[in-house]
């Protein structure tokens, strides 16, 4: 399996949902799947049912989370030195040619992507176009809603 990038701050949070997952929700949709069989007759059991269902889900998703953690590289934005370049981590001010509204990215991995706080996925088109470019290069950026200029105003590693 191929490594996935994380930064430091998106490692732990995977590890602190696997901790939750193990340690509060496994223990207690056991004590539901235990209170659910003691209702009797499991074939017409919704409850039983449904603990099952929640059960299935929490195991495959603590599956899931130690499956990425296990091949996870974990890079450390503050100890990137890429000379000005964008770089995975790296948190890149920009502004739209067209509009001169600016906007300021961190590119991060597919797990820890989340527009409203700023962190793009490094497979997103923008990251794809960000990637190699220094302050005060211009990106062309192909996405869905269509062609969209950006110059770099700022490349950081924070």
């Amino acid at each position: 399996m191929a490594k996935i990038p994380l930064t430091v701050a998106g490692a732990e949070k995977l590890r602190a949902e696997l901790h939750e997952l193990k340690t509060v929700r496994r223990p207690a949709i056991v004590t539901a799947i235990a209170e659910a069989r003691s209702h009797g007759d499991l074939s017409e059991n919704a409850e039983y049912h449904a603990a099952k269902e929640r059960q299935g889900f929490i195991e495959g998703r603590i599956s899931e989370l130690e499956a990425k953690l296990a091949n996870a590289q974990v890079i450390d934005t503050r100890l990137i030195d890429a000379d000005g370049r964008c770089v995975f981590g790296a948190t890149v001010e920009l502004e739209d040619t067209a509009t001169g509204d600016t906007v300021t990215y961190q590119i991060v991995g597919d797990d820890e992507a989340d527009i409203k706080q700023g962190k793009i996925s490094i497979s997103s088109p923008t990251a794809r176009a960000l990637i190699g470019r220094s302050a005060g290069d211009t990106a062309e950026v192909r996405a869905p809603g269509g062609v969209r200029n950006y110059e770099i105003l700022a490349v950081q590693y924070i």
